[in-house]
Parts: structure tokens; C-alpha cells; sequence
């Protein structure tokens, strides 16, 4: 059973050298920005713990993965500036990601919608599942996914970014993420898709945590402008939010 909370919940469980990352929101695991500012706070700690030298993440419940941004709380949004600030949630979390110590291996269970593909790709290794559909769908509300664009591009390339984007009402499914880099596995349930992600994690938390760290910074390469780069990207992304076509187009979704 999955969090009630309108804030939503995160949850963090170390099992010998994993850290267990588990956020939730009743809105199919949507993020509303304290969420966002909780999980990069997270992240943050856990780069800097010694005992851990691995991170899942993983949200709750058994339909979707995460649903992107709280469209509630976007459409509560009235100024540029809190615009900006909301999308520069995004943008922290997959700095905090980026420049962590720690590998991170995300576990994606069900369908992803524009932030949430972010996050998965953001992530150093990813286990889904085969409902683990994805969806940018941000050009079909008046944005763009201009903040997770590099994180995603990094992974898939500029041609599927471009597939994955125009295409803003298509699900794309989770082979199609496997055969563009974004998962790195696919399994056909959940079950199995969890008894090999136990093995791999605590295979991965049992190597050298310095050869891990040095070798994640290798992988991040050429990254360190992102720092700039998607806080500026949230502002763009801040003013198409506070269109008339992405108002009527939120109202029409909540209706």
C-alpha cells in the first residue's frame, strides 16, 4: 500500500553496503517540489556516507514507477520565479545524482512519465520490468522537457530524444528504453526482475568502493557545466508553464 501524504514519503533502508531509496506520492508517484528537495538532501548524505557504496532507487507500490511532476502543484504555481523554483527540483535531484559518490541502480516497476524518465536516466544502471512504458509528454501540455533533456540524451542518444519527445501522447515500451541504453534489463515479471536486482546489487556493493567512485566519475565526464545548464533550463521550462495553452491544457488534465 502506497503513501497517503499530499507531500509524499521517502524512505531510505541500509542493508549491509546498500542504501534502499523508496519515494512514493499518492499521485501515481508523482513529485511535488518538497519531495524533490527530500531526495536530493538524500543523496547528498548518502555520497558522503562511508557505509554505503551503492544506492537503489525505487518508488512504491506496484503501478507506476513515477508520473513526473505534480501537475496539482504546478498549476498552483502563479509567478515565474516559483515556476523556475519548481523545475529546478528536477534539476537539483539529477545533479545530486550525477555528482554522487555512490553507483546508483534505479528499479523501474512501472510506467514513466517525463520526470520520472529523467530520474531513470540519471541513474548509473537501471532494472525494470516489462510495464515499465515511458512517456515525454511535456510538448502535449505546452512545456518541454528541457530540464531532464541532458540526463535523457546522455543515455539515448539526440535521434531517440527526439522519437521519445515528438511523439509526446506515445508510450514507448520497455524493450524500446532496453534497445536505446535508458534499461539496462528487462524482465517479464516482478518477481524475477527483484531476485536478480538482490543479486546484482549486493555483487556491485561488494567491489572497492574507491574503484566505484573513481570509475562513476569517469562515466559522468564532460557533465560539470549541468550545474548551469538545467538550473537555466528549469527557467525556460518556468515560463512555458505559465502559458494560457499549458493552463488549459493542466485543467483539461485534471478535469
Amino acid at each position: 500500500m502506497g503513501t497517503t501524504r499530499n507531500n509524499g514519503s521517502l524512505y531510505t533502508r541500509i542493508d549491509g553496503k546498500v542504501a534502499h531509496v523508496e519515494f512514493g506520492h499518492p499521485a501515481s508517484n508523482s513529485f511535488v517540489f518538497e519531495l524533490l528537495q527530500r531526495l536530493t538532501t538524500t543523496i547528498n548524505e548518502l555520497s558522503e556516507n562511508t557505509d554505503v557504496s551503492v544506492i537503489l532507487l525505487k518508488s512504491e507500490g506496484e503501478k507506476a514507477f513515477c508520473a513526473g511532476a505534480s501537475f496539482d502543484e504546478l498549476l498552483a504555481v502563479s509567478t515565474i520565479e516559483e515556476s523556475k523554483t519548481f523545475f529546478s527540483g528536477f534539476a537539483h535531484v539529477i545533479n545530486a545524482m550525477r555528482t554522487c559518490k555512490k553507483v546508483i541502480v534505479g528499479r523501474v516497476h512501472g510506467k514513466t512519465v517525463g520526470g520520472g524518465v529523467g530520474l531513470a536516466a540519471a541513474c548509473d544502471y537501471v532494472y525494470a520490468n516489462v510495464e515499465a512504458a515511458i512517456k515525454l509528454s511535456e510538448l502535449s501540455i505546452g512545456i518541454a522537457p528541457l530540464v531532464i533533456a541532458p540526463a535523457v540524451e546522455r543515455k539515448i542518444g539526440t535521434a531517440a530524444l527526439a522519437e521519445l519527445s515528438l511523439a509526446a501522447t506515445e508510450w514507448k515500451s520497455a524493450y524500446w528504453a532496453q534497445e536505446k541504453s535508458l534499461f539496462s534489463k528487462v524482465y517479464e515479471t516482478t518477481a524475477e526482475m527483484d531476485k536478480e536486482l538482490d543479486f546484482f546489487i549486493h555483487k556491485l556493493a561488494s567491489y572497492n568502493p574507491d574503484a566505484l567512485t573513481d570509475w562513476k566519475k569517469v562515466l559522468w565526464e564532460g557533465t560539470d557545466h549541468w550545474n548551469t545548464l538545467l538550473t537555466d533550463r528549469a527557467a525556460i521550462t518556468g515560463k512555458l508553464a505559465l502559458s494560457d495553452f499549458t493552463r488549459n491544457a493542466l485543467s483539461k488534465f485534471k478535469k
